[in-house]
């Protein structure tokens, strides 16, 4: 399958990600992570030894996709929830007397 990684096409074949994987330690995940084999690494540690470029060259998301449409299971973080506002002393206060909530 050709993808574009860092804005450079590259080849890449399952058998391929695999042959190029086999024997790489996996670095701890702390984010994005593909299962390759029965190993998790981080997407961009993926990146790197696949195409051969720096880590900072390309973003976790354009290997992501190419890892995903290979067939590896992929996991991304997930989607940060909206910050919640606490509520007013005066809210706060209404809520425990069991009073309706006023806006």
């Amino acid at each position: 399958m050709r993808c574009i990684i860092a804005r450079f096409p590259f080849d890449l074949t399952k058998t391929g990600v695999l042959e190029s994987m086999k024997g790489v330690r996996p670095e701890q995940v702390v984010g994005e992570s593909v299962t390759i084999g029965r190993r998790t690494y981080p997407v961009k540690q993926v990146g790197q030894v696949v195409t051969g470029q720096d880590r900072r060259d390309f973003s976790a998301g354009e290997v992501l996709r190419a890892m995903a449409r290979l067939g590896f299971t992929c996991r991304s973080l997930p989607q940060a929830a909206a910050p919640t506002r606490g509520l007013t002393p005066f809210q706060e206060a209404s809520a425990m007397l069991g009073a309706p909530e006023t806006v």
